[in-house]
């Protein structure tokens, strides 16, 4: 090696940082590096491999134990992602890789390029009936503000994270760690946040969510309504009256239209509430990480006294979360006053029932992004055209090579699942944005008429051939073309 060679300095253009990098070392992003004085790419490109007939046993997804057998590989089984093929960046550069192919016999395009995205974020949806925090409640990570908590869904609570006012609109630290948390959600790894006025909480795609500690099992069966309306026919002939303890709606069996049905006599029960529908309660207790996701641990804290002309000593009451978690069985006295008593038999199998029809709780990551600028122009010369050609579902578009779903409107805004992406699928640059694997097939007459970059075409075996590759998995529950073993290649072969 000479003099010469240590001293060079290479000029990354991927991305707007520009970094100028010395002789062995990496960019400020550590995907690109200074190899032998020539840019190159540090990790891998991921190359998916389809099945071959049906019926084949397929091996699982990234499941390190499986390495390439060093066999040759047929080109026509393979689709080439976006995972390590490079960025765009700046404009007038075509796509790191436009590959054709032929596919059931039609001739067809795949552009793979990793887009650099600014306006992105992330969508949680957590599994659980605790509260995490009010909506609208800042979400903190590290201490720095990286999103909000966002409307609840059912038996879920929502995260909205990211987004351009936190990467860029804010301070440099806010940035630095918003871009750090979201690309540790998009990899599949475990983050700490901070909800203002709320709970701590490890969010990790694919895992239960531990909240303040306790990691959560189940997610509630349905609303304390909802709950009613399923078990009241199994416990009808065993207690006089049930209430399902909900944040949302608390439901009691001897008012609700599932008990008149069964003929359940009014218990003369008083719920402290605000009363919907016969049967169903609002604004029981306030929000919390107790009984059916309310700040209480003594469930009797939410009843008034009994009704004299209805109640009768001896009578029974069941107490119930909506996951089964917490459970509580009461018989009146003289005086009409609850007193707990150990659950009978055959109440514990109804209360196994709603636990054994919860679902369990996962935390669900979705990235969602705005594919505009460079990106599309790296497809097309005319970049209004692939956002037409996605929208009359000429193009089909895939992140890594799973399934997206594409909002309807302006421009290509698409989310993705990320635990159907290959393993490491994001990487960053320091402006700092996000950068996330994007890959547009098509038939190649279509790719031509919308103005496409033809002189890069290159073909698949050629791509193929151009290094080594090796096995790492596949993911057996997607469609294609993840539905497919995997290849990756780079520098490390």
């Amino acid at each position: 090696m000479t003099e010469q060679e240590k001293n060079s300095v290479v000029q990354c253009d991927a991305c707007p940082v520009r970094c100028r990098i010395k002789f062995g070392r990496a960019g400020a992003c550590d995907r690109y590096a200074n190899l032998d004085g020539e840019l190159a790419r540090v990790d891998p490109l991921v190359i998916v491999e389809r099945a071959k007939k049906d019926g084949e046993k397929l091996i699982p997804f990234l499941s390190k134990e499986h390495e390439w057998s060093g066999d040759i590989v047929l080109a026509d089984q393979h689709f080439v992602t976006a995972v390590g093929a490079g960025t765009t960046y700046p404009d007038y550069k075509p796509a790191p890789f436009i590959v054709s192919s032929e596919v059931n016999g039609i001739d067809m395009v795949t552009v793979v390029t990793e887009g650099i995205f600014s306006y992105c974020g992330v969508k949680i949806k957590i599994d659980t009936d605790r509260h995490l925090g009010h909506e609208q409640a800042t979400v903190r990570c590290e201490g720095e503000a990286v999103g909000h908590v966002t409307t609840g869904e059912y038996g879920s609570q929502m995260l909205s994270l990211g987004g351009v006012e936190h990467l860029t609109g804010g301070s440099k630290k806010e940035g630095r760690v918003t871009c750090q948390c979201l690309l540790d959600l998009c990899n599949g790894q475990a983050v700490t946040l901070n909800v203002d006025d709320g709970v701590e909480i490890v969010v990790q795609a694919g895992q239960p969510p531990i909240i303040n500690g306790v990691k959560e099992e189940r997610m509630r069966v349905g609303c304390g309504s909802a709950t009613i309306g399923m078990f009241a026919k199994q416990w009808r002939d065993h207690v006089d009256d049930v209430v399902v303890v909900d944040d949302h709606i608390t439901g009691v069996m001897s008012e609700h239209q599932a008990g008149k049905l069964l003929d359940v006599e009014p218990s003369g029960i008083v719920i402290k509430g605000r009363r919907s529908t016969p049967g169903r309660y609002f604004q029981v207790a306030n929000p919390g990480t107790g009984w059916g996701g309310t700040d209480i641990d003594d469930p009797l804290s939410i009843l008034g006294d009994f009704k004299e002309k209805e109640a009768k000593p001896g009578q029974s009451l069941l107490m119930v979360s909506t996951t089964g978690e917490h459970f509580g069985y009461f018989e009146l006295d003289d005086t009409l006053k609850p007193v707990e008593k150990e659950l009978p038999d055959e109440l514990k199998a109804s209360v196994m029932r709603i636990q054994e029809n919860c679902e369990p709780a996962m935390c669900s990551v979705m990235f969602i992004g705005g594919a505009g600028g460079s990106l599309r122009a790296g497809v097309t010369e005319n970049p209004v055209k692939l956002t037409k050609s996605v929208k009359d579902t000429l193009t089909h578009v895939t992140s890594g090579g799973a399934d997206v779903f594409i909002w309807p409107g302006g421009g290509i805004t698409y989310m993705v699942d990320v635990t159907t992406m290959p393993e490491n699928s994001f990487g960053y640059v320091p402006t700092p944005a996000l950068v996330a694997p994007i890959e547009f097939s098509m038939r190649l007459d279509d790719y031509q008429a919308l103005g496409g970059h033809m002189d890069s075409v290159q073909k698949l075996e050629d791509v193929l051939a151009a290094t080594k590759i090796r096995q790492v998995g596949q993911n057996q529950e997607a469609s294609w073309p993840m539905a497919s073993k995997h290849y990756e290649w780079g520098p490390e072969g």
